[in-house]
């Protein structure tokens, strides 16, 4: 195992979209898949327990409209909402099981998470997906399954992506320092919020994606340039 530089990460928590997984892979593919499909699984799966639950979620957070519709309304906003998450999560598992759906992951982020694997460094995953949505991205991607690589998938159940207090129960539970994680994202405010809570952070402005870059943290363009950037290896 490859020894780590005195003060560089031993932490990477990582979000997904735009940072590891192209925006358009979300929109185009994912997002459409489960509007698709939606209300023929709620047909389908209406008696499991955690559709249940999150049916009775939605139902509490939008009193006296139809859940379908509701979730429909949801989907047209992105809301970042937890029983919509969970039910879009649950239909993409359908569709990741048939093989309709594959996770096509940039090219430049196996070779450099599986690089900091192997020197000893912790991955993690903080999405405002679900956390089973989660794993299926990294359950079924181009080159298979490599959820192996990451020791915890961490959701919206641990709060807002652009509240700090949001990382600093990821910390805590995870039983992490807050000094030795690095979180990296595309979206500034996570960043912001991320960096309140102690944790070092960077951006990933992705050509591919337009992303525009801020000013109040570091900045690359990819996972290596900023696994190098913070002292750890960026491939194998």
């Amino acid at each position: 195992m490859q020894t780590l530089p005195q003060g560089a990460p031993r932490v990477v928590l990582l979000d997904i979209e735009g940072t590891t997984l192209p925006v358009s892979f979300v929109h185009d593919v994912l997002f459409p898949y489960a509007r698709t499909h939606l209300a023929l699984f709620l047909v389908q799966h209406g008696g499991d327990a955690t559709v249940q639950a999150a049916l009775a979620q939605t139902a509490e957070l939008a009193p006296g409209v139809p859940p379908l519709e509701q979730l429909e309304r949801w989907m047209d906003e992105d809301a970042k909402v937890a029983p919509l998450k969970t039910l879009q999560g649950l239909c993409w598992e359908k569709g990741y099981a048939r093989g309709e759906l594959v996770a096509a992951l940039y090219p430049d982020v196996l070779p450099c998470l599986r690089a900091l694997h192997a020197a000893g460094v912790a991955l993690a995953v903080y999405s405002s997906g679900s956390e089973a949505a989660q794993r299926l991205v990294y359950g079924y991607t181009a080159q298979g399954d490599v959820k192996a690589l990451f020791s915890g998938f961490y959701d919206l159940r641990m709060g807002g992506k652009k509240d700090a207090a949001s990382y600093s129960a990821i910390v805590a539970q995870a039983g992490w320092h807050a000094a030795d994680v690095l979180f990296l994202s595309d979206i500034e405010a996570e960043l912001d919020a991320a960096a309140q809570a102690g944790l070092r952070v960077c951006q990933i402005a992705r050509p591919e994606d337009g992303t525009v870059a801020g000013t109040r943290h570091p900045v690359t363009t990819s996972l290596p340039e900023a696994a190098r950037l913070f002292g750890l290896p960026g491939e194998g």
